[in-house]
């Protein structure tokens, strides 16, 4: 942890891989089908997630942190040491992450791969290590332990979802996930900010004020692409952010597993659910059931296209 640059060539390089070489790399070649993979990815970091929770909670805040007021402890302790450990493996989990972005691009799905989606991946290995190189501990990592809780959550729904209709109807709590993101935000900036109201707390305001930002940047970013999303998609065709995580369509559905840009997809599943289902899950929340109308039908590689003329969620985030 001596040095930045090589955390800040990796994220500099994910950024120039995301927005450049891998849709060029991925221009004249099929989208990959990945629904295997994807379900074994969000389960490894759904346990991934989960340790790491553990081992925020193990280390001090299920047991001597104050949420008033927790000072970094820079000794050598084996509850210190512990602590700044699963700030690294925090650390690295802010890279697992990229590979979000790469399912994207393998499959296709170059308009999910947003400026915002790529700013927020690419900079937070940099933020968390400025984190593990000055406080390893302390009233900062309220914020990793509530960000993993929320990945276990998130990672969890992605995993179900990715393993199609027959199993989303056990994922009915969706609607409430980007309620859920930014109630997380809110308690961030809560946390850190409170210490401004304490003189005697010693722990690094510049570190407080950094995370506390994030927080109120976040809930800004997610509220916008709530209403952007949701809200408005009652009056007209629902956009996507580019926060997303790709959905699996059925493979009765398209062939090559990729999906169509900018159409709903129907599948054989459709008799037992009678709605039709988007092909992106935001980072967070998915885009949900619609409710359509056909009013045109395609063959493209055995899959039906329907066209949406419903303006209508089935279920409205």
């Amino acid at each position: 942890m001596g040095s930045p640059f090589p955390t800040l060539a990796i994220c500099l390089s994910y950024a120039y891989f995301s927005k450049v070489l891998g849709p060029k790399m991925m221009e004249n070649r099929k989208p990959l089908n990945l629904r295997n993979v994807l379900i074994v990815y969000n389960f490894l970091q759904t346990v991934f997630s989960s340790w790491i929770f553990y081992e925020y909670l193990a280390s001090g805040w299920a047991g001597h942190y104050s949420f008033r007021c927790q000072p970094v402890d820079y000794s050598n302790s084996p509850m210190a040491l512990r602590m700044a450990r699963t700030c690294w493996w925090y650390y690295f989990s802010k890279f697992t992450e990229f590979f979000d972005t790469l399912f994207f691009i393998l499959r296709k799905k170059n308009n999910q791969v947003s400026n915002l989606h790529v700013i927020h991946h690419g900079c937070m290995p940099m933020s968390v290590w400025m984190g593990m190189k000055f406080a390893p501990g302390g009233h900062s990592t309220f914020f990793a332990l509530l960000n993993t809780f929320v990945h276990i959550i998130m990672y969890f729904y992605y995993m179900v979802s990715a393993m199609g209709p027959k199993y989303q109807k056990y994922i009915w709590w969706k609607k409430y996930l980007t309620t859920f993101q930014m109630v997380q935000f809110v308690l961030i900036f809560a946390h850190q900010f409170q210490i401004l109201f304490y003189s005697d707390c010693h722990y690094p305001k510049g570190f407080m004020i950094w995370i506390g930002l994030h927080g109120v940047l976040f809930l800004v970013l997610f509220s916008d692409f709530y209403k952007t999303s949701y809200v408005k998609s009652g009056k007209s065709q629902n956009k996507n952010s580019g926060a997303c995580m790709p959905l699996v369509e059925d493979k009765k559905t398209d062939s090559n597993g990729n999906g169509v840009s900018n159409h709903e997809l129907t599948s054989d599943y459709s008799s037992d659910y009678s709605k039709t289902y988007s092909n992106c899950y935001s980072n967070g929340v998915n885009n949900g059931y619609m409710a359509t109308a056909v009013t045109k039908s395609n063959s493209n590689n055995n899959s039906n296209i329907i066209y949406r003329t419903s303006s209508t969620l089935h279920e409205k985030k």
